[in-house]
């Protein structure tokens, strides 16, 4: 199966953690000292929105690039498919 695009036009405030990871010494589960990994702020309709509420909040941002998904379509079939190798 291929995953479908979700909602890219959808824009997020996340905040940036200062404590590092580790894995918890009990169960092994991966911890941190702060919850702002947990907490997404706010959503938003367009970068414009999300940028503005920030700076009236007085916040420093920085704004992530959008990769460009490149999707190869396949088959059932394609998984059984006989492919020579070259030079033999």
């Amino acid at each position: 199966m291929q995953s479908g695009p979700g909602k890219p036009e959808e824009w997020v405030i996340e905040a940036v953690t200062t404590s590092k990871r580790q894995p918890e010494s009990l169960m092994g589960w991966v911890s941190s000292e702060d919850t702002l990994n947990q907490i997404m702020m706010r959503r938003f309709n367009n970068a414009e929105e999300a940028i503005s509420h920030a700076e009236r909040e007085g916040w420093e941002y920085s704004v992530g690039v959008a990769q460009e998904r490149k999707i190869r379509p396949r088959n059932y079939m394609d998984n059984f498919k006989y492919i020579p190798v070259e030079g033999e």
